[in-house]
């Protein structure tokens, strides 16, 4: 037997996580199935994708003793355009690494 811990969040700030047993060689599908996330909400159980340890992988990829499995929701935007829009409400003298100075320093310091 080996013990696994699976994570999920079905809305922000609200995360649920149990430890299961599971036997050697179970999958992360049988993982998952065990904790009861599937019965609990079985429609985003199908539309969230699977990771370990924050490493994203497939549903029939082998558990190991103290894996974290975690159940990750879908993108509602693309971050890269989300980083535009943001980038074009506040302008170019807001955004960026360099956008507070001290007073007197040279740019890019």
């Amino acid at each position: 037997m080996i013990g696994v811990v699976v994570c999920w969040s079905i809305a922000p700030r609200q995360v649920g996580e149990q430890a299961i047993q599971l036997a050697e060689g179970s999958s992360v599908r049988q993982a998952v199935q065990a904790s009861g996330v599937c019965e609990q909400w079985p429609a985003w159980a199908e539309e969230a994708s699977p990771g370990v340890w924050g490493r994203a992988v497939a549903w029939d990829a082998p558990v190991h003793d103290g894996d974290r499995i975690e159940l990750c929701r879908p993108l509602k935007v693309d971050p890269k355009v989300a980083r535009r829009e943001r980038f074009q409400r506040q302008g170019s003298r807001t955004a960026g690494l360099f956008a507070k100075r001290r007073q007197g320093a040279k740019a890019g310091y």
